[in-house]
C-alpha cells in the first residue's frame, strides 16, 4: 500500500513554528528561513540576543520518541568528547519537544562550506574525526534505532517498488530483474564477508552533511544514524569509485584513532547499490507529499526509470569483489 503523506505537515504554518519556538522560550526576532529538507522541516531563526539557530521538526511517523532520543544522546556524546558535531540543545534538560501533533528539536546553527575533498589535508582531517565518532560509536550499541542491512535498504526497496506498480510497464521487467541481481549480489557480498562490526554511525555522511570552514569540520543531521559498519560513514567522502590515494589519506587520518578492517572495502559497490535502490524507495513512499512532487519533477517520470536501469546495470558490473589499499 502506497504511504499516505500528503498530510505530514499540512498542519505546519509559519504561526504554528512560531508557537512552538515560544513554548521553549525562543522567540525570532525576524522571518523564518526554511532549509532544503525534504524529510522533515527545518528553519532557521535569529532570536533577540542575535543568536542563530535552526529548528527540525521530524516527519510524524518515522522515528519513535525513544530512536530520537538515542540519536540525540549519541550526538551530545560526541560533543561532550569535543568532536564537532551539531547537536540539539538541551532546554530545561530536554532536547526533544512536542507542540500539538509535531515533534522538535533546536540546534545551534552553525555553517560552513562543503569541504574540498581533492585536498589531501582536508581528507586526513575529515578521517580523523570519523574515526573519533567511531571510536566512541562502538561504546554501546543502540536499542531501538535499526542496523543498516542488505535487507532493508535493497530488498524491501525493489519489492516496494514493484508492489506499488511504480516502474513503468514496457521496463519493469527489465528493471526487477536487474535489480534482483543486485539484491543477490548484495546479500553475498555481506554473507561472504561474515560477521561484522558494527557500530553507532553518522549513517549519511555525504559532503552535504560536513560544514567546512578555516577551523575545520562540523559534522550535521544525525537523522540517519543506525548501526553498521565503519566503512559507510567514509565511502561516501571518496569522490571516484577506485581513488587508491583518497582512500589512503582519508584512512591514514581515520587510523590515528581507529583501527579500521581493510576486508570493509570490499562492500563499497554493495554499498553504493543498496544506496541507489534505497533513494528510490525513498522518493516513491514519500511521492504523496506535495513538497516531493514539487522539488524532485524529475521523479517518477519514463525517462527516470529508463536511466535507473542503465545506471543499475553499470553498478552491477562493479558489484566484484575488490580491494581497493
Amino acid at each position: 500500500m502506497i504511504e499516505d503523506h500528503a498530510k505530514d505537515f499540512y498542519q505546519l504554518t509559519p504561526d504554528e513554528v512560531l508557537d512552538a519556538l515560544e513554548s521553549v522560550d525562543l522567540e525570532p526576532q525576524a522571518a523564518l528561513l526554511a532549509l532544503n529538507s525534504y524529510e522533515n522541516r527545518v528553519y532557521q531563526f535569529r532570536d533577540y540576543q542575535e543568536q542563530k539557530y535552526v529548528v527540525k521538526f521530524y516527519r510524524p511517523h518515522r522515528w519513535s520518541d525513544q530512536q530520537i532520543l538515542e540519536e540525540h544522546e549519541f550526538s551530545l556524546q560526541l560533543a561532550e568528547s569535543e568532536i564537532p558535531v551539531v547537536a540539539p540543545l538541551q532546554i530545561g534538560g530536554e532536547t526533544l519537544f512536542k507542540f500539538d501533533n509535531f515533534r522538535f528539536a533546536v540546534f545551534e546553527n552553525k555553517g560552513g562550506r562543503t569541504p574540498n575533498l581533492d585536498d589531501e589535508d582536508t581528507l586526513i582531517w575529515l578521517g580523523r574525526f570519523i574515526g573519533r565518532i567511531h571510536m566512541l560509536g562502538e561504546a554501546s550499541a543502540y536499542q531501538s534505532r535499526p542496523t543498516l542491512t542488505w535487507e532493508n535498504f535493497a530488498r524491501d526497496s525493489v519489492d516496494y517498488l514493484i508492489r506499488e506498480n511504480f516502474i513503468p510497464a514496457h521496463i519493469q521487467e527489465s528493471y526487477q530483474t536487474t535489480a534482483n541481481l543486485i539484491v543477490e549480489y548484495c546479500s553475498a557480498a555481506f554473507e561472504n564477508f561474515g560477521p561484522l562490526n558494527l557500530l553507532r554511525l553518522h549513517g549519511d555522511c555525504h559532503p552535504s552533511n560536513v560544514m567546512w570552514t578555516d577551523d575545520g569540520p562540523h559534522f550535521v543531521d544525525f537523522d540517519d544514524s543506525r548501526m553498521g559498519p565503519a566503512v559507510q560513514d567514509l565511502w561516501m567522502l571518496v569522490t571516484e569509485t577506485e581513488n587508491r590515494h583518497q582512500w589512503n589519506l582519508l584512512l591514514e587520518g581515520y587510523e590515528d584513532f581507529r583501527e579500521f578492517d581493510d576486508r570493509e572495502l570490499t562492500l563499497v559497490e554493495p554499498l553504493r547499490a543498496m544506496r541507489m535502490l534505497h533513494y528510490s524507495a525513498w522518493l516513491a513512499r514519500r511521492w504523496t507529499d506535495p513538497s516531493f512532487q514539487f522539488n524532485f519533477p524529475w521523479f517518477n517520470t519514463t525517462r527516470y526509470w529508463e536511466e535507473q536501469v542503465l545506471a543499475l546495470k553499470e553498478q552491477q558490473a562493479l558489484l566484484q569483489p575488490k580491494h581497493f589499499i
